[in-house]
């Protein structure tokens, strides 16, 4: 199955469309709950004014039919009361006319202003619930599509819920009202009204529901649809999109998809349409029936003109309030189905990050892997098998082995990033997961070989090493000189304050050294941590570079244990002790004479890159 041919869309389900229809109410609770806790004020007021809406109109309808009886009256008898009366209710109207305008405005303005803090708020439980997620749920393609839409869509949803469920009661309300007035005509034209306007509530339920299906359906392929617009459009990814000519293979490929999403919003939309003109006209034919029933009750005198003028105006008011009510169970509807995606994010599962934070029981122990096997979601492959290993308290550690070894794997299940499939990992005597995960953080310095070049000033690519520290300068220079980067630096325009990065104005580009350095200084800022990790952590230094860091290095981690992750055995050679990772297994441990002399995997690896300068 390729990106252009995304699977068949599902078949819907009654019982699914049921279920989500019986769980508006607890939605709307929830969505109720969140409005409440966003803005209490706007929340209150956005059910005054609903309230005001609704019986506005109907108190304005049975002033029409005073004002035109009254009228007919005074035009009767010539009287000049009755002339002053006439005029009073149309001033009484007048003001419930513009109570009405009022009240209808300021359900706008409040609207307007919970649509923006409530989506400052859900973004905020978004981004929350993200911080909270292990990497292997990032690397879940189902999670990921979970954020993507909950980021997409749930962030306006709430207070459409919430707004759909005043619209309801709103329109309820007024049909209430105006049923109470057309009984006195009527029932039969009560019932007229009702039917007319079930037809289109089943229909529109219907194409939420195939709408919704629709959206789950194809995240997958919106979000590689974005991933296209991604490399197409982002500076770090311009060199080779110019230089392999990919601009048109992708902007094709971007095409095919769209096509593929468009043809079924476009099936979608011409049978809503198709069917809202039928169901329109329905209704049409329903209130011009009336308006002729009601017009000829009035030539036969058996109401006046004032009731036959507040009965016409009060059926158009009724049937627009039951449509309304109709059409806000269907959004309602159609916002619960959107918004179930924000709580199946935020109701994901998470590890539990708290534990012990203190000392453990062993503190010379260091650190232990005990029979540890980890596989990658979706892969079939153990990245790690049965890896037993101790790291004594101290130990300059250096890991080899070819790429896809498992050395990254490692480190990756010791800042507990992963949880091993097999085995246990124990630090200090204790096991990872009985860690407090902040701790044990505080504890680990890591610079990755994928580190992240924060599009941010100097200080901000050094200072996020310790968030505690961020803002404090001395401990910038400290770092930076470090890791050897204090003089390029001071060098920049504005020095520790230079925006890097093409993103933003006035940003300076580094070479790829250079943002390595100061990734090296992020991985120094940390004081507290006692075991520093370096994952190729000078694959793009000079040789002179190289050896000015690692001589820093030693002399920095006297008392820290230091893991070093490096294809080049110059700087191996500097570790106490080596260990060679082959397909996820062990295969040797010893110094760097020892495992020359065992002529091995280390020792032919060795001699093969100490023969490139030969």
């Amino acid at each position: 199955m390729t990106a252009a041919e995304p699977p068949p869309l599902p078949p819907p389900t009654h019982r699914a469309g049921v279920s989500r229809l019986l769980g508006i109410p607890s939605y709307t609770r929830r969505a109720a709950q969140l409005v409440w806790a966003t803005n209490r004020r706007l929340g209150l007021l956005l059910v005054l004014l609903s309230v005001l809406v609704a019986l506005l109109p109907v108190a304005a309808a049975y002033v029409g039919k005073l004002i035109v009886d009254s009228v007919i009256a005074a035009a009767a008898s010539q009287s000049p009361p009755d002339r002053w009366l006439a005029l009073g209710w149309v001033g009484l109207e007048l003001v419930l006319v513009a109570a009405l305008t009022a009240a209808q405005r300021g359900l706008g303005v409040c609207d307007s202003l919970l649509r923006v803090e409530l989506g400052q708020r859900v973004s905020e439980l978004v981004l929350e619930k993200a911080t909270t997620l292990s990497l292997t749920d990032f690397e879940t393609p189902e999670v990921y599509d979970r954020l993507t839409r909950a980021r997409q869509e749930a962030a306006y949803r709430p207070v459409n819920l919430v707004r759909g469920a005043l619209s309801m009661a709103q329109g309820l309300v007024t049909l209430l009202a105006c049923g109470a007035l057309l009984l006195g005509f009527s029932w039969w034209i009560v019932l007229l009204l009702f039917g007319a306007a079930l037809p289109a509530f089943i229909v529109e339920a219907r194409f939420s529901t195939d709408a919704f299906r629709l959206f789950r359906w194809r995240s997958p392929e919106a979000r590689r649809q974005h991933y296209y617009e991604t490399v197409l459009g982002r500076d770090d990814h311009a060199k080779e999109v110019k230089l392999y000519g990919l601009g048109p293979l992708l902007l094709e490929r971007h095409r095919v998809i769209f096509r593929k999403l468009y043809a079924e919003d476009r099936a979608l939309t011409l049978k809503r349409g198709f069917w809202g003109f039928l169901l329109a006209v329905l209704s049409s034919g329903a209130l011009y029936a009336s308006y002729a029933w009601i017009a000829w009750d009035a030539i036969d005198s058996r109401i006046t003109i004032g009731e036959m003028t507040m009965y016409l105006l009060i059926f158009k008011q009724a049937q627009s309030s039951i449509s309304a009510s109709l059409g806000a169970v269907v959004a309602m509807y159609a916002d619960n189905l959107f918004l179930s995606t924000l709580y199946e994010f935020l109701d994901q599962p998470t590890v539990s990050t708290t534990g012990e934070s203190g000392p453990g029981p062993k503190p010379a122990d260091g650190i232990r892997f005990e029979h540890v096997c980890f596989t990658y979601p979706g892969e079939k492959h153990p990245a790690l098998e049965d890896v037993t290993l101790h790291i004594p308290t101290g130990t300059k550690l250096a890991l080899v082995g070819e790429n896809g070894a498992g050395k990254s794997t490692l480190v990756k299940l010791l800042a507990r990033l992963y949880s091993p499939s097999a085995g246990r990992i124990l630090l200090d005597g204790r096991p990872l997961e009985e860690w407090d995960v902040d701790a044990l953080h505080r504890r680990i310095g890591v610079i990755f070989q994928d580190f992240v070049r924060y599009q941010l000033q100097v200080s901000d690519n050094i200072g996020v090493g310790d968030v505690g520290a961020y803002d404090d300068e001395e401990r910038w220079h400290e770092a930076a000189t470090k890791a050897d980067a204090d003089e390029f630096v001071r060098a920049l325009p504005d020095g520790y304050h230079t925006q890097l990065g093409r993103w933003f104005s006035r940003g300076h580009e580094l070479s790829l050294g250079e943002w390595q350095k100061l990734a090296l200084a992020r991985g120094f800022m940390r004081r507290d941590a006692d075991i520093l990790v370096l994952d190729e952590p000078t694959a793009s230094l000079d040789a002179e570079a190289e050896t000015r860091v690692f001589e820093r290095f030693g002399e920095l981690t006297d008392q820290q244990t230091a893991i070093v992750i490096s294809h080049r055995f110059s700087t191996v050679r500097m570790a106490a002790r080596i260990v060679v990772l082959e397909q996820g297994r062990v295969i040797e441990n010893g110094s760097h004479a020892e495992l020359v002399a065992r002529g091995g995997k280390y020792a032919r690896l060795f001699e093969l890159q100490a023969a490139q300068y030969r």
